[in-house]
């Protein structure tokens, strides 16, 4: 690909939407690309990361600064027009639905937390931004997030070497530890959707803590015990 890529997402009419260094690009069924929207392109300390679509089919994506100074989380509809959601985020990572589709919970991981919208399905806009999940750094920093079918929230934690098993109202159910400290998302997978596939980095670690951690790095699947969602494709 040539450059970072944040993310990738199927499209309903085949092929893919990648988030790439200066915003997000249409591949079709070929592997070629077809379109690229420009986000934050005039930055060159930017790049997307984190996206995910939403029960409608809109994609959210978020952007973040290798200096951390400064992200955005922003709407792409199935015509290509880019709505900016939010402002003055550190790292604009984790995102998920509720299964009624009222909800969407949105990780800015330096807040040490997990937050949650009203959402509006038929128009795509946020309001009423709260505090679900307040976490203690010493227990690592949230990042990516999935949903389960139970509407349960499975969060990676960068620097603590796990997934957290949350319930709607915030409480925390089950940890499952990882052999690498740097986890980095999460999704369901498997012709049931009854695996957890967990991806992990080796950024940040010293020389001495990569040989500690030979998996690190490495993808991860576990039982989580429950299904997952079918991701939604991007409708554009």
């Amino acid at each position: 690909m040539g450059e970072q890529i944040g993310s990738v997402i199927p499209r309903s009419g085949g092929g893919f939407v990648a988030g790439m260094t200066d915003g997000v690009a249409l591949f079709g069924a070929d592997g070629r690309e077809e379109l690229r929207i420009s986000i934050e392109a005039e930055d060159a300390l930017a790049r997307m990361n984190d996206a995910k679509c939403d029960p409608a089919g809109r994609l959210f994506t978020g952007t973040m600064t290798h200096d951390h100074r400064r992200s955005a989380l922003y709407r792409v509809d199935s015509d290509h027009s880019v709505s900016t959601m939010l402002t003055g985020i550190g790292i604009s990572n984790g995102l998920g639905w509720n299964l009624a589709a009222t909800k969407m919970y949105y990780i800015d991981t330096p807040t040490m937390r997990v937050d949650v919208f009203d959402y509006d399905r038929d128009t795509g806009d946020l309001g009423n931004r709260r505090s679900l999940i307040e976490v203690d750094e010493t227990r690592g920093f949230p990042d990516g997030m999935t949903v389960d079918a139970e509407g349960c929230l499975w969060v990676a934690f960068w620097g603590g070497g796990c997934v957290r098993r949350f319930g709607a109202d915030g409480q925390l159910i089950r940890t499952v530890q990882l052999p690498a400290t740097q986890i980095t998302s999460c999704a369901f997978g498997g012709p049931d959707l009854d695996r957890l596939f967990v991806t992990s980095a080796t950024s940040g670690l010293s020389m001495q803590e990569r040989a500690d951690q030979p998996l690190a790095g490495g993808l991860f699947e576990i039982d989580p015990g429950c299904r997952g969602l079918a991701s939604t494709p991007f409708a554009g």
